[in-house]
């Protein structure tokens, strides 16, 4: 009896230290499409009335873990039972991924038009301001769902020769990690320029090392948002870049004599403005009609 305990814990053991090294390499592949998601989400949460932060990126926290509860048990049954969907879903998603990135390069080369801003500026009611957060938090989570799509199948892609039981508690770890991991940076970079003013305001001395400090939080946000979203686009390339070497038999040791690395982004970069010229052309298509 007691060597039957034994062994059932022995084997639990065993499943956890597969279960750790397996979220490990997921961890890995998904870390590119984590720091996009986490530039996003920090932008999508920011621009609120400071006291309306922390209770609308908790909304959203919460739409991103009911995602999951949706995303998951699909992503499983069609490992069970389709496994090749789950190759063809990340192939697919790999062309949105190198899509976004090949956008986000275009949107910054290519001028826009000025934004039009209005003579008189609308004063908004209580009731106004509160049916446009919803608005954007609602926007917020659409987006959520689709990142949060990437990374499961992203992590399932790399445990899919597992038994089932590994893959559950695999992606289901990094899936959760994703959520929670995301949304506390994003609840501490959102709240990094409040964080300043505070250090400003703790004393009336002027030029202060804690008004030091705290301009340099207020001055941080932006550059650490712009700097999250560089990193954030040339992650999608590599990200996708990866997925589409990985997985397609014909992108195999392409060229062999340079680095995997730069591989991995030139391919995503190739493919991302394919994409990108495809929509463009059928966008100008359709508009003409």
């Amino acid at each position: 009896m007691a060597s039957g305990f034994f062994a059932v814990l022995d084997d639990i053991a065993t499943l956890l230290d597969d279960v750790a090294a397996m979220s490990k390499i997921a961890t890995k592949k998904t870390a590119g499409i984590l720091g996009d998601d986490l530039a996003v989400n920090a932008e999508k949460a920011s621009g609120f009335v400071s006291k309306r932060e922390l209770p609308v990126l908790w909304a959203i926290t919460k739409g991103s873990l009911l995602n999951k509860i949706i995303i998951l048990p699909i992503a499983f049954l069609l490992s069970a039972f389709l496994p090749w969907a789950v190759t063809l879903i990340l192939v697919l998603g790999g062309l949105y991924l190198a899509f976004e990135g090949a956008e986000k390069i275009y949107e910054f080369f290519v001028p826009h038009a000025p934004a039009h801003i209005p003579s008189d500026l609308k004063v908004y009611s209580k009731s106004e301001i509160l049916e446009m957060e919803k608005i954007k938090i609602k926007s917020a989570i659409v987006t959520d769902f689709i990142l949060s799509i990437e990374i499961v199948i992203i992590a399932l892609g790399t445990v899919l020769n597992e038994p089932l039981t590994n893959q559950i508690l695999v992606v289901s770890l990094i899936a959760l990690i994703a959520t929670i991991g995301v949304y506390g940076i994003v609840a501490l970079i959102v709240r990094m320029d409040e964080f300043g003013v505070h250090l400003i305001n703790i004393n009336d001395r002027n030029n202060s090392f804690s008004d030091k400090i705290g301009r340099f939080f207020v001055n941080a946000l932006p550059l650490v948002i712009k700097s999250l979203s560089v990193i954030g686009t040339i992650a999608l390339l590599l990200v996708s870049g990866g997925i589409f070497v990985h997985n397609l038999s014909f992108l195999h040791n392409l060229f062999p004599n340079i680095p995997g690395l730069l591989v991995e982004f030139l391919v995503g970069l190739l493919a991302g403005f394919l994409v990108f010229l495809i929509y463009k052309g059928v966008k100008k298509l359709f508009k003409k009609d």
